[in-house]
C-alpha cells in the first residue's frame, strides 16, 4: 500500500496507486491506512469517499478546487452493483443559483471538475473496482454543455421550482443541502429574488455507466 496523504508526483503515479487498491476489501483498505472500517451503505458514502481519498493521496477535499490539485484530477467513487451499473446519479458541484444567466458553458466549474476525472467503482459497496480515467470526448462534451445551458437558462430566467430530476439528458439539477432548512438566492420569473434550497449538478446514472464500460461511449438516451 503506498503511504497515505502523499500526494502523487505525476498521472502514472496516480494510476498506479488505483490499480494497486483495485480489487482489494474497503476493510483491508482502512486496515493498511490505520483507520477503522467506515460502515456501508448509502448514508455512509461520503466516508467511503474519504477511505478511497486518503490511499490516493487526494488533498483537495471539499474546497473548491480538483481533487488532485497538481494534476488538474477529480476523483469520484461512484457505488455499483455487481454489474457495474451505478446505484445513483453522481455529484458533481454545488450551482450558483443567482448567476445562473451569466453562466457559460467554457468557463463553468462543472465544466472544469469534468475534465479528468479518477473513477473508482465501489461494487457492492464491498469492493474496490478498476479505475478509469476520463476526460469527455467531444461528442459527449457537445451533450453536457446542451444539458448545461438549457438548464442554465431555465434557471436564469426564474424556472428553479420548475426543474425537476428528470430535466436533462446527461446532467441533471437536484436539490444538493444537509437539510431541508437551507436556503440560497435566486430569481423568480419577474426578476425577483427568492430564497430557495441549493442546488447541485449530477451526471445522470445511464451516463456513467456507459463511461465505465467504455469512456468513449455514449448513453443510450433513447
Amino acid at each position: 500500500m503506498i503511504p497515505p496523504t502523499i500526494r502523487p508526483r505525476g498521472l502514472d503515479e496516480l494510476h498506479a496507486r488505483a490499480e494497486a487498491i483495485a480489487g482489494r476489501t474497503l476493510e483491508d483498505v482502512a486496515r493498511a491506512l490505520g483507520v477503522d472500517p467506515p460502515r456501508v451503505g448509502l448514508r455512509t458514502k461520503g466516508k467511503l469517499g474519504e477511505l478511497v481519498e486518503r490511499a490516493l493521496g487526494a488533498t483537495g477535499g471539499s474546497q473548491a478546487t480538483h481533487d488532485f490539485p497538481d494534476l488538474g484530477v477529480e476523483l469520484k467513487t461512484i457505488p455499483v452493483d455487481a454489474s457495474l451499473r451505478p446505484r445513483e446519479s453522481t455529484y458533481v458541484c454545488r450551482i450558483s443559483l443567482a448567476e445562473a444567466e451569466r453562466a457559460e458553458w467554457e468557463s463553468s466549474w462543472v465544466r472544469r471538475k469534468l475534465a479528468h476525472v479518477l473513477w473508482v467503482p465501489l461494487v457492492e459497496w464491498h469492493t474496490i473496482g478498476r479505475p478509469v480515467f476520463w476526460r469527455p470526448t467531444p461528442a459527449q462534451d457537445r451533450l453536457l454543455r446542451a444539458d448545461f445551458e438549457e438548464l442554465m437558462g431555465a434557471i436564469g430566467a426564474g424556472h428553479i421550482e420548475d426543474l425537476t430530476a428528470r430535466d436533462g439528458v446527461v446532467l441533471q439539477v437536484r436539490p444538493k443541502a444537509k437539510d431541508g432548512s437551507v436556503r440560497t438566492t435566486a430569481w423568480d420569473r419577474d426578476g425577483d429574488p427568492v430564497q430557495t434550497v441549493p442546488r447541485g449538478f449530477y451526471l445522470r446514472a445511464r451516463f456513467t455507466g456507459a463511461i465505465l464500460r467504455d469512456p468513449t461511449a455514449m448513453p443510450d438516451v433513447s
